[in-house]
């Protein structure tokens, strides 16, 4: 018997040994098996997590965000403990004692998946094996990833610090509204940091990583309540917060931003404009796309915001004013259905996801309305921000569209999506209407930079970001007409020319494939033998087609590629005129080297470009060809009124003379040619107009000593802008309204004369020689080579003879009397043209 019972107790006992023994050796199998192929772990160490890159202004605030994933790393040690303890409580509290998982937590789940047949299997991973998950495995529910989800975790307990794991799994994971990380998310639910948080708020996060979808703070509010009270008896449950605290946190409501509890973090942020997105395309092109948008990148942006406002402001004054002299009404093209007006409630909310411009600030922010009520008499609305029984009412009056052609029964109908904005006295403020804007068709872009640097410090590439994000500064290809005119006369200064050098005006035939060009003067008048000067100031065509007859539009294309305006210029007369396409950003950059005396500047928009670790990896004043050195800025003091000495290496594109004569030349379009009626500006300031065959683009570019800044504007489909449209009276007030600002703030002064230069009186109507003493209206001072003997009496044809069957008018606007020989042989004077008090053979009297 006792044989028996020994015999039967170690049959007993060689089994369970067999099985463990077998268990053993299976687990064992799987691991060796599964342990095969993993990825690795040394990864980890090296994590870099793909997080915001921000852009800042010139004064260190952040003005616009970029990221595929919403991230901003927060090493574990800035990690609040109230957030960690949170987080381990909803997950893992066993954390700080398991070494990768959890056998507890797995035996129950398999329990919980057995009792239910498969219907709740839940998973009992550990915050380690999260971190396997998210990081080196997919994140499938198969039996196969969980063994490999344990092997790895045992792997990182061993190779990893408890704090390292727990700081990438609060940087890595997901907590919905596209929010990557802890700080991401406190910044997108609270508008706060994670040092600001109260424990129900970290509670409120801790409740996410379960399922952000089904925990959403407006659509599962109530489930969401009842998840962050679980976490907060955890919490308590492990001693992390004291039985009064628990009570106190658990009577909290739950408030977000989504629940309009705070301000969204994005509100502090202006709108993305054309700046900082023109700033995103090119680090985009610079450093690639995944690495800008996930690279952590703190970008310092040349951007100066009161200017870029003040741009933004003078480009959409001349836009709306050409807009409205129209007298055709548009609209926005949105509508809201009928069956959407029938309540208040209603309409806000299509109203609020209509996509209308919001960016729109003239005079008062532009908000969106949708017309409710169309009468006689007024017009009732309802205005996005404002109450229906706001004491301002809410109607606009019949005066108030006395621009636009018809009635409001003609032009507009219930459900109609609108922009309106307050129209205020300019004495006090007060509220005097509600008025109706449209975004206008034609469009337009407008650049200022500094002359030196190549900063740019305002960029506005249409009216409204919003309504249209194709960026005209740079993007769009446009004819620069006369303005680009300037680098034909540089071309002829280098190459020996003078301002006092004559050409002629006067009419010119040109063969071409087409049929026979005739060039013409805007003024349709020929003015006969002029100076180069007079020739920019007043911006001749015939003049300009001769000279660059004469030079060669080689020698043209070769400055207008060396200058940058075009890449590949055609050479061909046409384009000496401005024919040829290019963007307004390279005609500003071009222009800032005739202001700083002939020197290469590259435009820039970024200062200096830091990665996630603070190295700076580009800087626009240490870049290659655009390196400024301080020579003297080391020393412990200056002489007094003198400034520190800044050198540079950067290549001389034009001769400094000739940089000084064109900038002179310039300096007459705006005292006495095309643009002295629009642009005073009480420092020197120099400029061309530019005006477009049928006035399809109009120009304006002028420049201080310190600022450069340009405008064009046109449609986005070239159609012509009408009679009275030219370059002055359209961009000039843009350019005059933005640079009055400008010069108050960045100042001006005389332009550098370089030594040398020699100055001679000249008459600026027929480049005659004066004498030193000579005074008047007619008398320029002009730049010439110091050695170089200036001749005068020469005219240029540019080989075309200048015919005698036309008026040549004088400077003053009157024709010249002329000698000809009639049929009999005899010589006879003709003109000038009869005006009142005169008698003249050719009238009827």
């Amino acid at each position: 018997m006792t044989r028996f019972i020994l015999s039967f107790f170690g049959g007993i006992f060689s089994i369970i040994t067999l099985g463990i023994m077998m268990f053993a050796l299976t687990v064992g199998a799987v691991i060796w098996i599964y342990g095969q192929d993993l990825p690795s772990h040394e990864s980890l160490a090296r994590y870099t997590p793909p997080t915001i890159s921000r852009i800042y202004s010139q004064e260190g605030r952040i003005i616009d965000e970029f990221a595929q994933e919403r991230r901003l790393f927060t090493p574990a040690d800035q990690i609040p403990d109230l957030v960690k303890e949170a987080f381990i409580s909803a997950e893992d509290k066993n954390f700080y004692t398991h070494q990768g998982y959890d056998p507890r937590g797995i035996a129950a789940a398999v329990v919980d998946a057995v009792k239910s047949r498969g219907r709740d299997v839940r998973g009992a991973s550990t915050i380690t094996q999260q971190v396997m998950k998210n990081f080196l495995l997919d994140g499938g529910r198969r039996a196969e990833r969980k063994v490999k989800e344990i092997i790895l975790a045992t792997r990182v307990e061993q190779a990893l610090s408890k704090e390292k794991i727990l700081e990438l799994y609060l940087n890595e994971i997901f907590l919905g509204q596209n929010s990557y990380g802890v700080t991401a998310a406190a910044q997108t639910y609270f508008n706060k940091t994670l040092s600001e948080l109260e424990p129900h708020e970290a509670a409120f996060l801790a409740s996410m990583p379960k399922a952000p979808s089904d925990f959403h703070p407006v659509r599962n509010k109530e489930r969401l309540l009842q998840r962050r009270n679980y976490v907060l008896r955890e919490m308590h449950d492990n001693g992390y917060l004291s039985d009064e605290l628990y009570e106190q946190e658990r009577a909290q409501p739950l408030r977000s931003v989504q629940n309009g509890d705070f301000e969204p973090y994005q509100r502090s942020l202006p709108p993305r404009d054309y700046f900082t997105d023109e700033i995103r395309r090119q680090l985009t092109r610079d450093f690639g796309e995944g690495e800008f948008f996930s690279g952590g990148f703190s970008v310092r942006a040349t951007l100066d915001p009161e200017m870029q406002t003040k741009a933004a402001e003078s480009l959409r004054i001349s836009l709306e004013n050409y807009d409205r002299s129209l007298g055709r009404w548009r609209g926005t093209g949105k509508t809201i259905p009928e069956e959407q007006l029938g309540s208040e409630e209603a309409w806000r909310e299509a109203l609020a996801n209509t996509s209308v411009a919001r960016d729109i600030d003239l005079e008062s922010e532009w908000r969106p309305a949708v017309v409710l009520e169309v009468g006689d008499a007024s017009m009732r609305l309802g205005i996005e921000g404002i109450a229906s029984d706001d004491a301002r009412g809410t109607s606009v009056p019949r005066d108030d569209i006395s621009w636009i052609r018809g009635s409001f029964r003609d032009n507009f109908e219930r459900g109609d999506v609108v922009h309106v904005r307050e129209m205020t006295a300019d004495n006090d403020g007060s509220f005097i209407r509600w008025t109706l804007r449209q975004v206008p068709r034609v469009q337009g872009a407008f650049m200022a930079m500094d002359v030196h640097t190549g900063r740019v410090i305002a960029m506005q590439g249409g009216f409204s970001y919003q309504d249209s994000v194709f960026n005209r500064a740079t993007q769009a290809q446009r004819q620069p007409g006369s303005s680009f005119k300037p680098f034909v006369y540089a071309s002829a200064l280098d190459s020996g020319y003078a301002p006092s050098t004559i050409v002629i005006d006067a009419p010119i035939e040109i063969d071409t494939p087409q049929g026979v060009w005739r060039p013409k003067n805007a003024s349709n008048t020929y003015y006969g033998p002029t100076p180069l000067r007079t020739g920019i100031e007043q911006s001749r065509n015939l003049m300009t087609i001769r000279l660059a007859q004469e030079i060669g539009m080689d020698t043209v294309a070769c400055y207008a590629e060396k200058f940058g305006v075009y890449d590949h210029m055609g050479r061909f007369l046409s384009n000496a005129l401005g024919a040829d396409e290019t963007t307004l950003y390279k005609m500003i950059s071009a222009y800032a080297m005739f202001a700083n005396g002939g020197e290469r500047v590259e435009p820039t928009l970024v200062d200096r470009v830091q990665d996630r670790y603070g190295r700076t990896i580009y800087n626009h004043e240490s870049a290659k060809g655009n390196e400024r050195v301080c020579i003297d800025c080391a020393e412990d003091s200056l002489p007094p009124g003198v400034g520190p000495t800044i050198r540079n290496s950067r290549e001389r594109v034009m001769d400094a003379v000739t940089a000084y004569q064109l900038t002179s030349m310039m300096q007459g379009v705006v005292q006495r040619g095309t643009a002295s009626s629009v642009v005073d500006l009480g420092v020197p300031t120099a400029g061309k107009t530019g005006t477009t065959n049928d006035a399809k683009d109009v120009w304006f570019i002028g420049f201080t000593s310190n600022i450069v800044a340009g405008c064009y504007i046109g449609y986005d489909n070239p159609s012509p802008l009408g009679r009275g449209a030219y370059g002055a009276s359209m961009c000039g007030p843009v350019f005059q309204r933005f640079m009055t600002e400008a010069v108050q703030k960045y100042g001006g002064g005389a332009f550098d004369v370089p030594e040398a230069c020699e100055f001679i009186n000249i008459d600026r109507f027929s480049g005659a020689r004066l004498g030193p003493d000579a005074s008047g209206p007619n008398v320029v001072a002009e730049c010439f080579r110091r050695g170089q003997e200036p001749l005068f009496g020469i005219q240029l044809d540019g080989g075309w003879a200048m015919s005698g069957n036309f008026d040549l008018i004088q400077p003053d606007g009157t024709t010249r009397a002329r000698e000809v020989t009639t049929s009999t042989g005899r010589k006879a004077t003709v003109g000038p043209k009869a005006s009142f008090g005169t008698l003249s053979s050719g009238g009827l009297y």
